[in-house]
């Protein structure tokens, strides 16, 4: 199966699927001599892991990494890092039977129409499972970021009809972040969301929203003019994850009903900068030094626990009843999801940059 690596410098590949015995993960390109352990990679799979409030799912899986390559007394040696973490709490049998059945709003149909076949349990390949090794990936990668002063934080900005106004993103702290299980920074809308995502629960049912993620300290000078433009990496990284239906940057969609003497952001000197920040950082998918500021749209979880209308592999009309454990809002667990591919990106092409011309 293609299409398992992300990365041109700093590459990673991922392995595994939800039900099976775990996932695999490894890092080929990393500069030798970063200091790093486990330990380094715990926090933010804390923040991705399963059961962490009555929001997210109760699948219960420690997701505690081991470090199988690639660290020599304790620091990486420039050879792959292979990480691997074991399933722990699988419940195949939730899935027995549906296993003919297509889920509405999930990858089954499109799969068996790739392949021929699929793996029923949980999603197999496709399931939101796989971003525990983007997470470890991704950590490694902020590490390597900090040492040039880079930051890459992601919170949820809406749930649903609920907006957080937050008037500079590049103020948000992880502090504020982690006060709520939802992870909106702001305290009274957080809670808004909360009881939002609770009720939503009690119905059955589920809901989507918004992560914005940031990103400060980012050189001028990154990214390709043409193909590999930063913006359309950035993109890629974050429509490559599950559930996420939309991605704009800057200003974004906004753009369309504006005029080029709104839209553009003016310079100014010493140091060369620009007196707003519409184009979110980049220009000509160029970093621009101004902080990169992306948001993605999340769909609801597509797996309710309600009866919905599908048909067999054969194409019989059926009803279907997902069961398992699921998220009634993916959003507080996607933040360190949309954290790790923005900061794999930004470390690929800050490796990339060193090439690009003599000092």
């Amino acid at each position: 199966m293609a299409g398992n690596t992300f990365g041109k410098l700093f590459r990673v590949t991922t392995a595994g699927v939800s039900h099976g015995p775990g996932y695999l993960c490894i890092i080929d390109g990393c500069p030798a001599g970063l200091d790093l352990s486990v330990e380094d990679l715990l926090p933010d799979l804390a923040r991705r892991k399963p059961g962490q409030s009555k929001l997210t799912t109760q699948r219960d899986e420690a997701d505690l990494p081991e470090i199988w390559s690639g660290i020599f007394e304790g620091k990486t040696d420039g050879t792959p890092i292979g990480i691997s973490f074991r399933n722990g709490d699988q419940r195949s049998g939730d899935y027995g039977d549906i296993k003919d059945k297509y889920r509405p709003g999930h990858a089954d149909y499109t799969f068996d129409a790739k392949y021929g076949f699929r793996d029923y349990r949980g999603g197999g390949r496709t399931s939101a499972r796989e971003t525990v090794c983007r997470v470890a990936a991704g950590a490694v990668a902020k590490k390597l970021l900090a040492r040039e002063n880079i930051r890459v934080l992601g919170y949820v900005k809406q749930v649903g009809s609920v907006i957080a106004d937050i008037p500079d993103p590049t103020a948000v702290t992880l502090e504020q972040v982690e006060a709520s299980p939802t992870r909106c920074p702001i305290s009274a809308t957080a809670a808004e969301m909360e009881s939002l995502i609770d009720a939503v629960r009690m119905d059955r049912d589920s809901i989507g929203g918004a992560c914005e993620l940031v990103a400060v300290g980012v050189p001028p000078g990154l990214g390709e003019p043409v193909f590999d433009k930063l913006k359309a990496d950035l993109g890629k990284a974050l429509l490559s994850l599950p559930a996420v239906l939309g991605f704009e940057y800057g200003a974004g969609f906004a753009v369309a009903s504006m005029r080029g003497s709104e839209n553009n952001d003016l310079f100014s000197p010493n140091p060369i900068h620009t007196d707003t920040n519409r184009h979110g950082g980049m220009l000509g998918g160029i970093s621009s030094g101004m902080p990169i500021v992306c948001r993605v749209a999340i769909k609801p979880t597509s797996s309710i626990p309600r009866s919905q209308k599908t048909v067999t592999r054969s194409g019989e009309p059926t009803d279907i009843l997902v069961r398992g454990r699921h998220d009634p809002c993916l959003l507080p667990r996607f933040v360190p999801m949309g954290e790790a591919m923005m900061a794999l990106v930004l470390i690929d092409h800050l490796l990339r940059s060193r090439s690009s011309k003599l000092k």
